[in-house]
């Protein structure tokens, strides 16, 4: 007997070129263990584990562009260099042998960056306007005109190079504080030139990146945007304060030629503009006012939401049934579910989901974060 996790959740689904086995997504997390930046065997058995329990697409950690900001942690992988290049076409041969499909997420820390970190010590932190997550300015330097030319160029060419070594698509990381979402957001975005003021002009850095990306990639390769309202260490940040104001943001990043919206919530179940009488989350509203699809997130299978607290030595969270998330995916609010800390602890979840063995799930505990199991 066919479970209701299988019914929903075992669907294929088709993006672009992609054609996914199911519905679940492996969320991207950052894991710093590339010594070098170089993606090793044990990155491509652990990536390669959850593919060959049945997880459709698997979402990379966060890989550093090509620019000299835009990381700061050694250990992070790179996604430009002969040898870093070797490993990932490594995982990328891995995950497919199990049957899944991998992309990699591309990132560029931007003003969250800490100077000093070797290697990384020569280069300055940079923002849209030198200003912190929090406000404060002079945080970093602000980004030139030349520099922002730079920084798109190499997105579009690590997008370029994802697609040469096999990758299925690549994920734009523009959530959370990050360099893209930077721009989108008011607070960290005081530009008076083409790429700051009103809120289309926010947009104009992360639509320029996507349709630079769309001229080095095939037509049908997918590319991705993950984008947030929350940022690190600021959960009641908004770019958007309701439905207007978020298709305002959305809208130019479609038309750039995003395939798909990755909208990152702490709480997958939480309505995102409750005013409205609509119980639609953000990825709910994404799909409603682009029609693109959506991809949703936040503490699917756990029973305690992400926070900072969900990180401290010797955490554990307790496993959460997926009936809400079904009801969602029944009436197609969203069309995948990324799964992060409870895939993270038990590398076989979508085959226990999709087969009804929900209660041999292992629990998620800070333990799950020191190896590559």
């Amino acid at each position: 007997m066919t479970s209701r996790a299988a019914q929903y959740l075992a669907r294929p689904f088709t993006l672009g070129s992609a054609e996914l086995r199911n519905r679940i997504v492996m969320a991207p997390m950052t894991r710093a263990q590339s010594p070098g930046g170089i993606p090793g065997d044990d990155v491509a058995a652990y990536y390669a584990r959850r593919a060959a329990a049945g997880t459709g697409l698997i979402i990379t950690e966060g890989t550093y562009i090509d620019h000299p900001s835009a990381g700061d942690v050694e250990s992070v992988p790179r996604f430009h260099g002969e040898e870093q290049l070797a490993g990932w076409r490594r995982v990328v041969d891995a995950v497919h042998a199990e049957g899944g499909r991998i992309m990699p997420q591309l990132w560029h820390v931007g003003i969250t960056r800490r100077a000093g970190n070797p290697p990384f010590t020569e280069a300055p932190s940079v923002g849209p306007s030198g200003i912190a997550l929090d406000g404060t300015h002079g945080a970093g330097e602000t980004l030139s005109l030349a520099d922002i030319d730079k920084i798109i160029l190499a997105f579009a060419e690590a997008a370029r190079e994802a697609e040469r070594i096999g990758f299925d698509g690549i994920e734009l990381h523009g959530a959370h504080g990050y360099l893209i979402d930077e721009f989108l957001w008011e607070r960290t975005n005081r530009r008076t030139d083409a790429y700051g003021g009103d809120p289309l002009s926010r947009t104009k850095f992360a639509a320029d990146i996507v349709a630079a990306v769309r001229e080095r990639v095939s037509p049908d390769f997918p590319v991705i945007l993950r984008y947030s309202q929350w940022k690190a260490d600021n959960y009641d940040a908004k770019l958007a304060t309701g439905p207007d104001e978020l298709q305002a943001l959305l809208e130019p990043l479609a038309r750039a030629g995003v395939d798909a919206f990755h909208a990152s919530t702490r709480r997958y179940w939480e309505p995102e503009f409750p005013e409205t009488g609509l119980d639609l989350n953000m990825a709910g509203w994404t799909k409603k006012l682009t029609g693109k699809p959506v991809i949703t997130v936040g503490s699917v299978g756990l029973d305690a939401a992400f926070d900072p607290t969900s990180f401290a030595p010797g955490t554990r969270v307790g496993v959460e049934s997926v009936e809400g998330l079904l009801e969602r995916l029944e009436r197609d609010e969203f069309d995948l579910v990324a799964v992060g800390r409870a895939l993270l602890a038990d590398p076989e979840w979508a085959d226990k989901v999709l087969n009804g063995k929900e209660s041999d799930l292992t629990p998620f505990s800070t333990d799950a974060l020191k190896t590559l199991d």
